[in-house]
């Protein structure tokens, strides 16, 4: 009974958020005049209800398990990131741009290189919000989500000047991948190798915070960081090393965007998964393992949305309502479980 409970306990508030995020969704497109129950159904049907379905939600769950880690490690140790487009926009950058420097070496070397520059970018970009926060005392979730801003208008800026293909007249982009350097889909599906580096990077990341010392010291600075300073326990260091790994998932999550789904950096790159990866890890309760259900969940609403607006007539944003609604549920679900003093 115990188990059971203890299975339950955590589950109960999201289940409750999810149930209730669909009744507020059903209700404000009833108010519109649209046919409530139907949009629902839809929405479980263009997630889940054919193989093309979940192949478009697998794809749109990859990166979102990714940016979701950037929030989930820093909240380990005690810090709300909510930057991780920026991390994502750097390391997207970063993937476009070291292929042409390194245009000599074999393509895996390459792809190492894209890698581990995207990492390193997007690791540093929020290793900065955490400097900021034990250096100067500036709280994280602000110069986090500014760094974003940041990052986005570098971004933007680099990818229409200094980086631009001159042949991409309509849509400005850096140039074109090569063909051996895009990445290819899973045996058997139309759904590039990005997924299986989100449900590792989410494994390692679980074993890594609950199954490592550096994991429990993450932990203890996270619960209580003053007693880790009097514990003896490098309080700086530690969050610094949080937020370089979750920073590090962000910005491989827009390499492998470039890599496996546009074959350059432009504007279309940039489409939220940074901050939709903080509804999956709240709704995960930034449980590493529990971030893959979740971002099956998120990236099934962000899959509906074109089936929504050809069944219904419903707009494709109409999905971005129903993920706010369960943000906002999530949040207030867990609110009063703290309350109830039932917090796990």
């Amino acid at each position: 009974m115990h188990a059971v409970r203890a299975f339950f306990m955590p589950v109960a508030p999201v289940t409750a958020a999810i149930a209730f995020a669909a009744a507020m969704f059903a209700l404000f497109l009833a108010l519109q005049g649209y046919p409530a129950l139907a949009a629902l159904g839809l929405v479980v049907e263009g997630a889940y209800g054919s193989v093309f379905a979940w192949q478009n939600t697998l794809s749109r769950a990859a990166p979102l398990m990714l940016t979701a880690l950037c929030v989930a490690l820093p909240a380990r140790a005690g810090l709300v990131i909510i930057g991780g487009e920026g991390a994502f926009a750097v390391g997207a950058l970063a993937a476009a741009v070291v292929p042409p420097a390194l245009s000599g070496l074999p393509a895996p070397a390459v792809q190492l290189a894209m890698a581990l520059a995207a990492c390193a970018v997007g690791g540093g970009w929020i290793a900065l919000s955490a400097w900021l926060r034990h250096a100067r005392g500036i709280n994280e979730t602000i110069s986090s989500l500014l760094l974003a801003y940041i990052a986005i208008a570098v971004f933007n800026f680099l990818v229409e000047g200094a980086l631009r293909d001159p042949a991409s007249l309509n849509k400005p982009s850096t140039l074109p991948l090569a063909d051996s350097l895009m990445l290819g889909a899973l045996p058997g599906l139309d759904v590039h190798w990005g997924l299986a580096w989100g449900v590792l990077c989410c494994v390692l990341a679980w074993c890594l915070t609950r199954r490592t010392v550096f994991g429990f010291a993450v932990g203890v600075v996270g619960g209580n960081p003053r007693a880790a300073a009097m514990a003896g326990l490098p309080v700086g260091r530690l969050i610094l090393a949080a937020c370089l790994l979750g920073g590090g998932a962000a910005g491989l999550a827009g390499m492998l965007e470039v890599a496996a789904v546009h074959g350059s950096a432009n504007a279309a790159v940039l489409a939220g998964y940074g901050y939709a990866g903080i509804l999956v890890s709240f709704a995960a309760r930034h449980n590493p393992l529990g971030i893959v259900a979740c971002a099956l969940l998120v990236g099934g609403i962000g899959a509906s949305g074109s089936l929504l607006q050809r069944r219904i007539d419903l707009p494709d944003a109409a999905t971005l309502v129903l993920q706010g609604a369960l943000f906002v549920a999530l949040l207030a679900f867990e609110t009063l479980n703290r309350k109830g003093g039932r917090r796990v």
